[in-house]
């Protein structure tokens, strides 16, 4: 994944709703169709650094096997930096696009 990607990705999973790191992972590789892979390793360290900025909050509870399990929740913090990350991805999307695709390559 690009650098800063998780972070986002993170953010957009948790808009909706609160869920702990297995689910988070799971619902990244999902929507992804299992395009991306998330591993602990690096999943666990975002959280950490999210939480550190502010952009999510943890709180304990119990996870669907009945096991406690660290939940975390977007914070109002979190969805602006949500919508700061999304626009700077849409920006990065089209001009990576314009460069990969130009228009003098369309028309052949």
């Amino acid at each position: 994944m690009l650098q800063g990607t998780l972070d986002m990705l993170v953010l957009r999973t948790l808009v909706l709703g609160p869920a702990h790191g297995q689910t988070i992972a799971h619902a990244i590789e999902r929507g992804s169709q299992d395009v991306l892979q998330v591993e602990h390793g690096s999943l666990y360290p975002a959280l950490h650094r999210l939480q550190n900025r502010g952009w999510i909050a943890s709180f304990w509870g119990t996870s669907e096997n009945n096991r406690k399990a660290k939940y975390y929740r977007l914070t109002p913090e979190g969805r602006k930096q949500l919508a700061a990350q999304k626009s700077r991805w849409e920006q990065l999307v089209r001009a990576i696009s314009r460069i990969m695709s130009p228009p003098s390559e369309q028309k052949q």
